[in-house]
């Protein structure tokens, strides 16, 4: 978890939303994102979708039943279908996300009948005060700031 908050730092740095993601297969990290959104301007450029795209270009296939995901926010449900979908055999997530959290705190995944059951293993609250307190005190800072103007933006740019 040390290494997604390595992760998540980095997305501070950017001004992008601090959350960090590895992925871990035998024991040795064998992929790393942190949040994207704003500097490639994608919805989905979230830690978690852009570590599994990683870790499936290395290891040459979509399924990562052998691999173990841990992220520094409890993921949202496009991130936890995309979790089911390539079959991450263990989930760890650092802190909860009231807001948008798909495993436990909004919507909790695994009651849901008839989808399948990946990741197998889901353990929470793993550096949870560090997860936490990296998100805070970037909202905090980006509350201060004045809040951009979109219109300079045009639907051609």
């Amino acid at each position: 978890m040390k290494e997604a908050l390595a992760e998540a730092a980095i997305a501070k740095e950017l001004d992008e939303v601090p959350v960090g993601a590895v992925i871990v297969r035998g024991g040795e990290i064998i992929a790393r994102a942190h949040n994207l959104r704003e500097h490639i301007r994608q919805a989905n450029a979230h830690a978690e979708m852009l570590a599994i795209q990683q870790a499936s270009e290395l290891l040459g296939t979509w399924s990562l039943d052998d691999c173990e995901l841990y992220v520094t926010l409890e993921p949202c449900m496009m991130c936890i279908g995309v979790m089911n979908l390539a079959r991450i055999g263990k989930l760890v997530y650092g802190t909860e996300d009231p807001k948008g959290g798909a495993v436990d705190s909004l919507i909790q995944i695994k009651t849901i009948r008839h989808l399948n059951a990946w990741p197998k293993e889901i353990q929470s609250g793993v550096l949870r005060e560090e997860c936490s307190s990296i998100l805070t005190e970037f909202f905090r800072e980006k509350r201060k700031r004045p809040k951009r103007d979109r219109s300079q933006f045009s639907v051609n740019q």
